[in-house]
């Protein structure tokens, strides 16, 4: 026989579900910054050359100028603090993409922005004598943000769609793939300087490289995040996002500016690093389900441990050498991409 459950339970039930799955979703967040912390620890304690704790400790709060001491303060910490911050940018402007033109394989080169940033670096380094790589950082910048705006007008401005976009930022890249191509083989000091960024490394990190692109990226993340309810809106559809007072055309736009602001620093700092922002934000709904506030933050915490990881990784498994986290993060995201091309629930967002 049954029972019907009083109808003061089944209200009670019903309003303590979404305190639940808040809770849930806050203490995973919460454990991804413990598993975050943990792996920026590895990244600073190991690396290509074997060292000791204690003298990692020594580096970090004793410096005294010895070897190991400018391994840990000089490369080390620049290169994690790096990690951190493009491994945050990959995931939240995946993340973004995803959501903005509504395909679940979109990944931070569907637009053309990180093809716009490397025209750029080529074109500076032939043409202009560009040599270091804080001066690929400004040329990378301004090449992102202008092939947006260039998507964003052949997307059709105003009336930009999803499809739009995605067919402009795909024209762009082939286009500019072809330049990028063409300046190379014309230009053997080009092809030379760029062999190592067009990897995709956090080798050469420093300081001053940090300190340039940091705010780029911290403003592209503020911008990101506060993107999650408009995003949520337009994920029900255009009609009802308008419903609900969602201004899209300011949206489209904010998200490409935060994606402009994300992808071009983080490409100019250590070159294009493929499947991240394809990869976290799925590992991501997993957890949180389809509400983008909850997809973009755990995207900036679980992508700055996948690529720290695999950087740790490539530092380890070739010692003395190294292989660079370009080339581990598209070992890894070959086979996940496959699986996530094969999978049926992932026809839409």
């Amino acid at each position: 026989m049954l029972v019907e459950s009083p109808p003061e339970q089944s209200a009670a039930q019903a309003a303590a579900a979404p305190r639940t799955r808040h809770g849930v979703r806050a203490a995973g967040l919460l454990a991804a910054l413990a598993v975050l912390a943990l792996v920026a620890v590895a990244s600073i304690a190991v690396g290509a050359k074997a060292m000791p704790l204690a003298d990692v400790w020594h580096g970090l709060f004793h410096y005294s100028g010895t070897t190991n001491d400018v391994v840990v303060r000089d490369l080390r910490i620049p290169r994690t603090l790096l990690g951190v911050l493009v491994g945050l940018a990959l995931g939240l402007s995946g993340a973004v993409m995803q959501a903005l033109t509504r395909n679940p394989l979109a990944e931070p080169g569907i637009l053309g922005v990180n093809a716009g940033a490397a025209a750029a670096v080529v074109s500076a380094i032939s043409f202009f004598g560009a040599a270091s790589l804080e001066e690929f950082v400004w040329w990378a910048f301004l090449g992102a943000a202008l092939v947006s705006v260039l998507v964003y007008v052949l997307g059709g401005s105003r009336s930009a769609t999803p499809v739009r976009l995605a067919l402009a930022g795909t024209a762009a890249s082939a286009a500019l793939v072809g330049y990028i191509n063409a300046v190379q083989l014309m230009d053997s000091k080009a092809l030379d300087k760029l062999r190592f960024w067009t990897v995709g490394s956090l080798a050469a990190a420093t300081m001053d490289t940090v300190t340039r692109v940091a705010p780029f990226l911290l403003a592209g993340a503020v911008l990101a995040l506060v993107l999650g309810r408009p995003l949520n809106a337009m994920a029900l559809g255009e009609d009802t996002a308008r419903a609900l007072g969602a201004h899209l055309t300011r949206t489209r736009i904010a998200a490409m500016a935060a994606i402009t602001l994300l992808c071009g620093a983080a490409t100019a700092a250590c070159g294009p690093i493929v499947f991240v922002g394809l990869m976290v934000p799925h590992l991501a709904r997993i957890v949180t389900g389809p509400d983008m506030r909850w997809v973009l933050a755990y995207s900036a915490v679980l992508s700055p441990v996948l690529l720290l990881g695999a950087d740790v990784v490539g530092r380890v498994v070739t010692r003395p050498g190294e292989l660079q986290v370009g080339i581990v993060t598209a070992l890894l995201g070959g086979p996940v991409f496959i699986y996530l091309v094969r999978r049926k629930r992932m026809a839409q967002l």
